[in-house]
C-alpha cells in the first residue's frame, strides 16, 4: 500500500486531534517504510477524498491556513513593479524600489521581491503554496496590488495581465517564455484547470473615466478599488490626496454603471479627522445613494518613516487615537453596517516594526468581535455572516432573503440565501436595476463556504443555489420590463453562464429576455 494510503487509513482510525497528531503520523509511516519522501498534505487530502469514510476534523488539520478559501475562492495577490504615483500623500511611505505606499517587509511585498515582481512567478508561487497546503486552486481571485494601477502604461498593463494567466493556464508546469497574447490565454482560461473568476484592480478615483474602465474590463477585471480615504474635501486637501469627493461620486457611478464591483479604501484618524467625523462619514456612505459601496477596507492611519507625515507627527501635529477610542470606533462602524456591505479589512497588513504610531495590534479584527460578543452587538456585514466562517453552518436550512435601497444610478436589489435567523449568509446576487438603460445587470453572483473543486457537491458550494439567484434575477428583470440581463462575468466563470443560456457579448455575458 502507498505511504500516503497507509496514513490517511491510520488518521481515519485514530482521528487527530491536532496538526502535532498528523505530522507524528506521517513520521510514524515514513520511519517504517525507510523513505525520507515526507507526502504533503495535499496528497493526502486526496487520498482523503476518495474514502466513504469521513471526518471533517481531520479534512479541516489538513488543510493549512484553512481561511484561505473559506469564502469559496482561492485569493492570488500579485504586485506591480515599483513605479512612480500621480498622488503625494502626506501619510504615504515611499521607501526606495518599493511599489509607492508598499514597505519591503510586509508579507505580500516580501514574495513579490523574492520573484523580481514577475506576475508569472508571483501566481506560480502562490497556486504551489495553496496546494502544498492542501487548497483547492480551481477558482482564482486575481488581485493586482501596488499603487495606482491606472498610471502604469498601458504595454506594461497588458503583459502583467497576460502573464497571470498564462501562469494559472500553466500550472503546475512552468513554461519561462511565451509568444501568446492576451485574448489567447483568456480563452485558454475559460477551460482551464485554474480559472481566473475574479480580477481586482486598484487605481484613484480620479483616473476612472468611460475609456479606463473599457480597458479594465478587457483585461477581464471584475472588481475595482478605489482609496476615497475620506469624503470630507478640507481633510482631502490637508492630507494632498489630490482628488475631491466629487470625484468618488462620479467614479463610482461609472464604476456601478459598467456593472463592477465597487470597493472603497477609507482611512479613520487622518490629519484633520476625529472619530465623530470618522463615523459621520461611514454612515453617509452607507445610506447616501451618491456612494453605496459593496465593499470596504479600513486602513487606519499609522505613522511609518520617510512620510510627511512623520515629520507632522515628529512635530506635534498629529497623534493617533488611542487604542480604547479606535475600537469604539471600528465598533460603531460595523455596528451600522448594511448587511449587502463587506468589511474586507479592518487594519492595512503593516508589520508593526515599521510603524512609529498608530495601531500596532495585528488580530485587531479578532479583537473587535470579541469585545461586540461580550456587548452582545452584532455586525451584520457579509464578512461577519458567511457561511465559511459560521460553525455547523451547514445545520441550518438557507431561505430566500431579498434587500433593495437606492443609488444615485437605480435600484440594486440584493437577493440572497441565509439562514431563517439571518445569521447565516450562504450565497447572494447583487442584481443593479438602471434609471437609463433596457439592460439590467448582475454585478456579482457568489456562493460562500469551504471553497469545493469544480464536479463535486460542497457542503454549500455546488448545491444549486446560485442558479436559483440567477433565475430569481431574471424573473425580476422581466417584471421591471428590461429587455436583456447582462452580467459581468470572470474570464473563467463564462463557460458557467453558457451552460444557463447566456452568451459573450462585448467582454460580458447576455441573455435577452422574452
Amino acid at each position: 500500500m502507498d505511504i500516503a494510503q497507509k496514513i490517511i487509513k491510520y488518521l481515519l482510525k485514530n482521528p487527530p486531534q491536532t496538526e502535532a497528531d498528523i505530522l507524528r503520523a506521517k513520521r510514524k509511516f515514513c520511519k517504517e517504510s525507510k523513505t525520507k519522501n515526507v507526502p504533503p498534505n495535499s496528497d493526502l487530502l486526496k487520498i482523503y477524498h476518495t474514502k466513504k469514510t469521513k471526518s471533517i476534523k481531520l479534512e479541516n488539520l489538513l488543510r493549512k491556513r484553512g481561511i484561505r478559501t473559506l469564502s469559496g475562492i482561492a485569493p492570488i495577490a500579485v504586485l506591480t513593479k515599483p513605479y512612480p504615483c500621480p498622488g503625494n500623500c502626506a501619510y504615504c511611505p515611499k521607501e526606495k524600489d518599493m511599489p509607492t505606499s508598499y514597505l519591503s517587509n510586509e508579507p505580500a511585498v516580501m514574495r513579490a521581491i523574492l520573484c523580481k515582481f514577475n506576475p508569472y512567478k508571483q501566481v506560480q508561487m502562490r497556486l504551489k503554496a495553496l496546494q502544498s497546503n492542501g487548497h483547492n486552486i480551481d477558482k482564482l481571485e486575481l488581485i493586482v496590488m501596488g499603487g495606482t494601477w491606472s498610471y502604469l502604461k498601458e504595454k506594461y498593463q497588458t503583459w502583467y495581465i497576460k502573464e497571470c494567466f498564462r501562469a494559472a493556464n500553466d500550472f503546475p508546469k512552468i513554461i519561462k517564455s511565451s509568444k501568446t497574447n492576451l485574448a489567447y490565454e483568456q480563452k485558454r482560461n475559460e477551460k482551464t484547470k485554474n480559472r481566473i473568476v475574479g480580477l481586482t484592480l486598484e487605481t484613484r478615483p480620479d483616473y476612472i473615466n468611460e475609456e479606463e474602465l473599457e480597458k479594465m474590463r478587457n483585461f477581464g477585471c471584475t472588481r475595482i478599488e478605489i482609496g476615497i480615504q475620506h469624503i470630507d474635501d478640507k481633510i482631502l486637501k490637508l492630507n494632498k490626496r489630490g482628488h475631491t469627493v466629487e470625484q468618488t461620486i462620479k467614479a463610482t457611478s461609472l464604476m456601478r454603471n459598467y456593472g463592477f464591483k465597487i470597493t472603497y479604501h477609507i482611512m479613520p484618524n487622518l490629519p484633520g479627522s476625529t472619530p465623530s467625523k470618522d463615523l459621520a462619514m461611514c454612515k453617509k456612505i452607507f445610506t447616501n445613494p451618491n456612494f453605496q459601496p459593496d465593499q470596504i477596507k479600513l486602513y487606519p492611519c499609522v505613522v511609518a518613516k520617510g512620510s510627511l507625515l512623520y515629520r507632522w507627527w515628529k512635530q506635534g501635529k498629529w497623534k493617533s487615537y488611542s487604542t480604547k477610542t479606535l475600537i469604539n470606533l471600528l465598533i460603531n462602524i460595523k455596528s451600522i453596517t448594511p448587511p449587502w456591505v463587506r468589511i474586507i479589512r479592518v487594519i492595512r497588513d503593516i508589520p508593526e516594526e515599521s510603524i512609529i504610531d498608530g495601531n500596532k495590534i495585528t488580530n485587531l479584527r479578532q479583537t473587535v468581535q470579541s469585545i461586540m460578543r461580550e456587548r452582545e452587538i452584532v455586525c451584520q456585514c457579509i464578512r461577519c455572516r458567511e457561511a465559511g466562517h459560521q460553525n455547523h453552518a451547514e445545520k441550518y436550512k438557507p431561505y430566500p432573503q431579498s434587500r433593495t435601497y437606492k443609488t444615485i444610478d437605480g435600484t440594486e436589489i440584493f437577493l440572497s440565501f441565509e439562514s431563517k435567523n439571518k445569521e447565516v449568509l450562504f450565497a447572494f446576487c447583487r442584481l443593479c436595476l438602471p434609471k437609463n438603460s433596457n439592460t439590467a445587470l448582475i454585478r456579482e453572483l457568489h456562493t460562500y463556504g469551504q471553497m469545493t473543486a469544480l464536479g463535486q457537491k460542497g457542503t454549500v458550494q455546488h448545491r444549486g443555489m446560485g442558479k436559483k439567484l440567477l433565475q430569481t434575477a431574471e424573473k425580476i428583470t422581466k417584471q421591471k420590463k428590461y429587455t436583456a440581463l447582462s452580467i459581468i462575468s470572470g474570464i473563467g466563470v463564462r463557460d458557467y453562464y453558457r451552460k444557463l443560456g447566456y452568451q459573450l457579448q462585448n467582454t460580458y455575458m447576455l441573455k435577452k429576455l422574452k
